[in-house]
């Protein structure tokens, strides 16, 4: 990369050529996330009043002088801004939080500071702060994830719905649009939802659907089935189920003339596509057409 790229780059110099060229760099990646950073930060507060009458009362006591910069001046300014960028980014950028995020169709394993495990479902995101973890050991979740809490050590998962407070245990978490539940699988897991503290052994679940408690059932499980690519439902409304078909097979649904409030029990592959339409479709007692990524679930129109 020639030197005088950056300078050229951050003062929007750069022929198409030269911009192709510099975004082959090991450097430019670097680069454009301190700027993008930089967007970031708020400029000091000015009374624009104030400077006009300051500009207009210099004018009356000074002629107006034109000074050219020659090009090794310019070059310095932007190297001076660019160093700016750098320094004053570089916090910032540190006290940003890690994030992990799984698309449609995808798990991902993470492993906390403390060791502790976790695998996010399907279009899922967590994010915690690695440099601050001793000081504050939270984890904040959006979507589904299974945790194994390393023996001994302490944190709290937040979600939009409430909170999960545990001490090495096993449990599972799904926080969606209307939607939550946590499953203690070992151990015991403390959970706030709207105020309220509630205790759960393992075995146990807490379940709230449109801000309302639902009353769980008790599993003899030891992981949700999710994990092993499948996914179970007990007596829950069809629109999240599926909504949760939709995240893992990637594919569009429409309804028409479905009850999707009618309340589902029983679970689909997580892989074999056509088999989960099958899984759905007959307890339901309707039908689904899949065209490309669309899949249509629909019943007969009364008469």
């Amino acid at each position: 990369m020639q030197e005088n790229y950056l300078a050229k780059w951050l003062n929007n110099e750069l022929s198409e050529v030269e911009l192709a060229e510099f975004k082959k760099s090991e450097e430019y990646a670097s680069y454009q996330r301190i700027l993008d950073a930089s967007n970031d930060l708020e400029a000091p507060e000015f009374n624009e009043d104030e400077v006009l009458m300051a500009v207009n009362n210099r004018r009356t006591l000074q002629q107006t002088k034109v000074v050219q910069l020659n090009p090794f001046k310019k070059f310095m300014k932007v190297a001076a801004v660019a160093a700016f960028l750098v320094i004053g980014s570089y916090f910032y950028i540190n006290t940003l939080d890690e994030k992990v995020t799984t698309q449609y169709a995808e798990n991902r394993e993470v492993v906390l500071p403390d060791n502790s495990e976790v695998i996010l479902n399907a279009d899922s995101q967590l994010s915690y702060s690695e440099k601050k973890w001793d000081e504050q050991r939270n984890v904040k979740l959006r979507g589904e994830a299974f945790f194994k809490v390393a023996k001994g050590k302490r944190f709290i998962v937040a979600t939009d719905a409430g909170s999960v407070a545990v001490l090495g245990t096993q449990f599972n978490v799904e926080n969606r649009e209307g939607f939550f539940e946590v499953t203690c699988f070992e151990g015991l897991v403390s959970v706030t939802f709207e105020g309220k503290e509630t205790k759960l052994p393992a075995g146990s679940s807490f379940m709230a659907i449109n801000g309302q408690i639902v009353e769980s059932q008790i599993t003899k499980a030891e992981e949700p089935s999710w994990i092993h690519s499948e996914s179970s439902f007990k007596s829950i409304p069809l629109k999240y189920v599926l909504q949760e078909f939709e995240r893992q097979h990637n594919l569009r649904v429409e309804t028409e003339y479905i009850d999707t409030e009618q309340l589902y029990t029983g679970s689909f592959s997580n892989t074999d596509t056509n088999l989960a339409l099958k899984s759905i479709s007959m307890p339901s007692q309707i039908k689904f057409k899949l065209e490309g990524d669309k899949v249509l679930f629909y019943a007969q129109k009364a008469e």
